[in-house]
C-alpha cells in the first residue's frame, strides 16, 4: 500500500451515537481519507443500535475499515456459542435495551450480525498497524500474525502499554484501554479516550489523522 495513504482512525465509541456524529461533523473536508474504526461500537453507552446503523450508512458513502473489538466478540460469543454471561457483565445489557431485546431473545437484525461478523482483527499499511487492543510486546508483528494464540490478544491485551521497548516493525494504533489523553509514543498511539466514561473523568472521542498524526476530539454528548 502507498506510504501516502490517508487514514482517520477513530477510537472506541461504545454506544455514543451523538458523540460520533459530532466528531464526524468536525471531520468534514477530509472526505479523501479512509475511515478506520478500532472497534467497540457497542455496549455501555445508550445507543448501540444507532451506532451500528450509522456505521452501515457510512459504509455506503465512503471507504471504511471496521475492526473488531472485544465487545463485538463477546456479543458474537453470546449469539453463536451461548456464552452470554461475560458479555452481559460488561455492558451487553445496554446493547440489548437499545435493540429492545433481552437475554432470552437475542434476535438481532441480520444486517447487524453480518456487520459484527465482517469486522477485521487488524489492518496495516506500510507505516502503521491498526488493531483493537494491541499486540504482544515481546515479538514482532509478523510473528504475532503467524501465531494463532497471539491473534486472541489483538482483542484483549494491555501488556504492551507498560513496555519500554518492542520489536514491532511499524507503529501500532489501538484503542481498548481508556486514558484521559491519547497514548503517544515512538512505537504506538492509543486512541481510546473513554467517550462513554464521562463520570470517571474521561469523556472524549478521539480521531487520529494519518500520516500527519494529528488529533481531533469530541467531548461526549451521550452521558449528560
Amino acid at each position: 500500500m502507498s506510504k501516502e495513504e490517508k487514514i482517520i482512525a477513530i477510537g472506541d465509541i461504545h454506544g455514543c451515537c451523538r458523540s460520533v456524529r459530532a466528531l464526524l461533523d468536525k471531520l468534514n473536508g477530509y472526505d479523501d481519507y479512509l475511515l478506520l474504526f478500532v472497534g467497540d461500537y457497542i455496549d455501555r453507552g445508550p445507543c448501540s443500535r444507532e451506532v451500528v446503523d450509522l456505521m452501515l450508512e457510512l459504509e455506503q458513502e465512503r471507504e471504511c475499515i471496521f475492526l473488531r473489538g472485544n465487545h463485538e466478540q463477546m456479543l458474537l460469543d453470546a449469539v453463536d456459542r451461548d456464552r452470554a454471561g461475560l458479555w452481559l457483565h460488561n455492558g451487553g445489557d445496554t446493547t440489548l435495551r437499545s435493540y429492545k431485546l433481552d437475554a432470552g431473545n437475542m434476535d438481532f437484525p441480520e444486517e447487524h450480525l453480518e456487520f459484527f461478523r465482517n469486522t477485521k482483527l487488524y489492518y496495516e499499511t506500510d507505516q502503521y498497524f491498526f488493531v483493537h487492543a494491541g499486540i504482544p510486546a515481546h515479538q514482532t508483528i509478523s510473528q504475532s500474525l503467524a501465531d494463532p494464540e497471539s491473534l486472541k490478544e489483538f482483542l484483549w491485551t494491555r501488556d504492551h502499554i507498560n513496555s519500554i521497548e518492542t520489536p514491532w516493525e511499524k507503529k501500532v494504533i489501538f484503542g481498548h484501554t481508556p486514558r484521559t489523553i491519547p497514548i503517544e509514543r515512538e512505537n504506538m498511539i492509543g486512541i481510546d479516550t473513554g467517550c462513554v466514561y464521562s463520570s470517571l473523568g474521561y469523556g472524549k472521542l478521539t480521531a487520529l489523522l494519518l500520516p500527519e498524526e494529528r488529533i481531533i476530539q469530541q467531548f461526549s454528548l451521550d452521558n449528560d
